[in-house]
């Protein structure tokens, strides 16, 4: 957080009201009540957040989604928030940042059991675009919640140390994408049984 002396705060507002950011208002109102603490939820920062298009939106929903358990929406959104303001101290948009993960994580291709004349196959098969994503969120997600032993580390960090392991092409949610495109390719033998 950013501590700023009286004299000074004039000057910050005056730069970011004539600075044209989207998230400048919310700064401005965050500063200008010294005296009271806000507390913001992440759907009003990335309000403010302008230039998403529907794809990023529906990823940051997806993010919050899945991590969520018995509805407890609010502390998940604290999290994410929390992880994005980690993820922009790094010099890069947080945004796509987490999007360049997610890219690096998705599964080309999966296998699917079949079973044809008493025998199970794991058939090999290209994966929908919906999907692919559904299962980046879902490793990335799963392996902050591992990488956090023994509550003993926040899971903002765990999630923002497993979103840029990802980015750099690494990590436990990488490995599950290498171990899954490595099993179809052992069984690409078998893609004929596909009939889907």
């Amino acid at each position: 957080m950013i501590r700023v002396a009286g004299r000074q705060l004039n000057g910050i507002v005056g730069e970011l009201q004539g600075s044209g950011l989207a998230i400048a208002p919310l700064l401005l109102q965050h500063y200008s009540t010294a005296s009271s603490k806000t507390v913001y939820t992440g759907s009003e920062i990335l309000n403010y957040m302008g230039g998403l298009d529907g794809e990023k939106k529906q990823l940051i929903h997806k993010l919050v989604n899945f991590r969520m358990r018995q509805g407890k929406k609010t502390r998940v959104r604290a999290i994410f928030h929390e992880t994005l303001h980690r993820l922009a101290r790094t010099d890069r948009d947080g945004i796509q940042l987490i999007s360049d993960a997610l890219e690096n994580v998705k599964p080309i291709c999966e296998v699917a059991k079949v079973r044809i004349a008493g025998n199970i196959y794991d058939v090999p098969g290209v994966v929908d675009k919906d999907r692919q994503q559904t299962l980046a969120v879902r490793w990335i997600l799963d392996a902050a919640f591992k990488r956090r032993t023994n509550h003993s580390s926040k899971l903002e960090e765990c999630l923002f140390a497993e979103i840029m392991d990802a980015y750099k092409k690494r990590g436990t949610a990488r490995k599950k994408r290498e171990v899954l495109h490595g099993l179809a390719s052992t069984n690409r033998s078998y893609a004929h049984f596909r009939w889907w």
